[in-house]
């Protein structure tokens, strides 16, 4: 946003020193504010620690949970998968391509 100084219009007109927005900029800061305010006002509601809850309580504190013992070990390895011989590529087509000879003889 451009700092306009204080001028005087071709009339006689004194206008102080503004900022110039670009259009349509106060529409949607005028949106903006009311996006925010309704975030404020609705996203921030009451929170409380539950019933029977006396004044002065806070939440209650979550409690450490033990971490599993891993079972599993690594690499996992397959028997049957290495007695087994790697499998032998095939041709993708059954039929023989024919690639025509250049005309040129080159």
């Amino acid at each position: 946003m451009p700092w306009i100084n204080t001028y005087v219009k071709s009339d006689g007109t004194k206008v102080g020193g503004h900022f110039r927005l670009p259009p349509g900029a106060r529409r949607e800061t005028a949106v903006l504010g009311l996006i925010v305010a309704g975030v404020l006002v609705f996203g921030n509601g009451p929170t409380t620690a539950g019933p029977g809850a006396g004044a002065g309580q806070g939440l209650p504190q979550p409690q450490p949970q033990p971490q599993p013992a891993s079972t599993s070990i690594y690499p996992i390895r397959w028997p049957a998968w290495e007695n087994q011989p790697a499998p032998r590529p095939e041709p993708t087509v059954s039929y023989p391509i024919v690639f025509p000879s250049p005309v040129s003889g080159r």
